[in-house]
């Protein structure tokens, strides 16, 4: 059987190498430098921008000098957290772990870290202030005119509790602030890699090293 001749288009394509991506051994090796399409960013201390960025959106970014982009990521979190909170009347995030109001909610809300923080301390004296029997005691009184403290104790499903009157007041809004401080703490959480990782070490306007 006669071997075929490579058509000179496919000898092209052999030649033709798709682009690469080459990272350094020190950017491999955890390096605070790295190079993104021929612009080179310092993340200085990768753990302490995670950590501000989580404390407060966009924070991390600043301290790297990324302003442009921690400016960006505050006013874009943050306004969605706040509309979400104010939508459902502020009482939209809070912690609790209790039966009949197991709050996981909470768990992505509290991406937008420091803003979030006072539900903890609300959930704790509730927790205190709950009776074994699951009641709220007497004479309880939440912090700061109430902001981000869970429902008096007992919650029941389908019993006319505390919850039960937040979603008669705010109806749909209380839903719907649920779910936007919800997202808004996920793409805190993005927004977290971003300052640990950096931006993505691809090229981004299509030119290739000679």
């Amino acid at each position: 059987m006669a071997a075929t001749k490579p058509t000179p288009e496919s000898s092209t394509k052999s030649k033709t190498k798709s682009p690469t991506i080459e990272l350094s051994p020190e950017v491999l090796n955890g390096d605070a430098r790295i190079e993104v399409d021929g612009i080179e960013i310092d993340l200085r201390n990768r753990y302490l921008a995670a950590l501000l960025a989580w404390l407060i959106p966009g924070a991390g970014h600043y301290y790297q000098g990324r302003r442009t982009k921690g400016t960006l990521f505050v006013i874009s979190v943050l306004s969605i957290w706040l509309l979400g909170f104010s939508l459902g009347g502020g009482h939209v995030v809070y912690a609790s772990w209790a039966p009949g109001d197991r709050r996981w909610h909470y768990l992505l809300q509290a991406g937008v870290g420091a803003a979030a923080m006072p539900a903890l301390i609300q959930g704790n004296r509730m927790r205190q202030a709950t009776d074994p029997s699951g009641r709220t005691v007497d004479g309880y009184e939440p912090l700061w005119n109430g902001l981000m403290a869970p429902p008096n104790r007992p919650v029941v499903e389908s019993e006319a509790d505390e919850v039960a009157a937040w979603y008669a007041v705010y109806g749909s809004g209380y839903e719907m602030g649920t779910w936007f401080t919800m997202i808004a703490g996920l793409l805190n959480f993005l927004v977290i890699y971003d300052a640990f990782g950096g931006p993505l070490a691809v090229p981004i306007s299509g030119r290739k090293k000679d």
